[in-house]
């Protein structure tokens, strides 16, 4: 019975922080595979990149997200290859959740100009958690109104467990629009810390996302109509009884990047995921190098307790091999080059 407790306080701690255990990134763009599985090889050259966010670094106990990926796009096969690592762990239990995922898109033209990418990925997944902090009701002395560091209560032990994931996407897009979708977890593996034990299973999660991109003009004569633009975008996703909406918009001038998003659901009156404000700025360097920060200025009460959360992101692209070669060509796919 204690096991059976203990799994479902877990349970209720990773889905009422609010992220329904898949951790989230404001500059969702600037981890296009944590995304959607078909954003591997997008941007039709090779793209290396890395994640960090930190939430709620006002409170003794906050959240912390890692990613790092890696993906290319072959023009022989018509396909996008991609690897990710992501570590995300809540600090006051370590509940700590490690994945490694292979990626896999393959690309068909639907038209000139209109281009269907559809893609998988597999993921091997760890949890882990360390229950130095929990505290039982014969630790706590309401006379002497404090906590005693020893309880008779028997806490089973528990070793870290892996699972297997696994995640579909699509997108369709041509270079002025692009529209996505994705599902993760639809295997929907179990989240209990004992495996004799099955009381919760990870939830799909569905999303969906997208965006109009506004050419502003060239640099210089030999220069991109994209070179200078501007890109209004969102994205939706639903996990068990969680809905978030971001929405937004980015301009990119010369070498600067501007943002500003609101993450909520707007006109519903009450509902907790009114949540922030993202202010983005970044840098996009001739080198194909892509930086950005951004911060989370929270509306709700405990805004100022919280102080938001900080995430940067840095991308580089670059085309492999040579492209003389046959089917390659050395262009940028402008519609996923910059945005975060």
């Amino acid at each position: 019975m204690k096991k059976a407790l203990l799994t479902i306080w877990f349970t209720f701690i990773l889905l009422s922080a609010g992220i329904a255990q898949d951790f989230q990134y404001s500059q969702f763009y600037a981890a296009p595979l944590y995304l959607n599985p078909a954003m591997a090889g997008a941007t039709e050259l090779s793209r290396a990149g890395a994640n960090y966010r930190k939430q709620w670094p006002g409170l003794s106990n906050d959240f912390t997200a890692y990613s790092a990926y890696f993906d290319h796009y072959s023009y022989d096969l018509k396909s996008g290859f991609g690897v990710a690592i992501n570590s995300f762990q809540e600090s006051n239990m370590k509940i700590k959740t490690s994945d490694i995922s292979f990626f896999y898109s393959y690309k068909l033209q639907l038209a000139e100009d209109w281009v269907f990418r559809f893609g998988g990925q597999a993921a091997i997944v760890q949890r882990s958690a360390v229950l130095d902090n929990l505290v039982f009701g014969d630790q706590i002395d309401i006379f002497a109104q404090n906590i005693n560091p020893v309880t008779l209560d028997d806490v089973p032990d528990f070793e870290p467990y892996n699972y297997l994931d696994l995640s579909f996407g699509a997108l369709v897009h041509n270079e002025y629009f692009f529209l996505g979708a994705a599902a993760h977890h639809i295997n929907q593996p179990g989240l209990s810390f004992y495996p004799d034990e099955s009381l919760g299973t990870l939830p799909v999660k569905w999303g969906g996302h997208g965006g109009i991109n506004f050419p502003l003009g060239a640099n210089d004569y030999f220069g991109s109509k994209f070179d200078n633009q501007a890109t209004v975008m969102a994205s939706y996703k639903q996990q068990g009884p969680f809905k978030q909406l971001d929405i937004g918009t980015q301009l990119l001038y010369g070498s600067v990047i501007g943002g500003l998003s609101y993450r909520g659901i707007p006109g519903t009156r009450g509902n907790a995921n009114h949540d922030s404000l993202i202010f983005l700025l970044g840098i996009k360097l001739e080198s194909g190098i892509v930086i950005g920060y951004s911060y989370d200025f929270m509306l709700s009460n405990i805004g100022s307790q919280t102080k938001g959360a900080h995430e940067i992101s840095l991308r580089y692209l670059f085309l492999w091999g040579n492209p003389r070669d046959r089917n390659r060509r050395s262009r940028i796919n402008d519609c996923f080059y910059y945005m975060m």
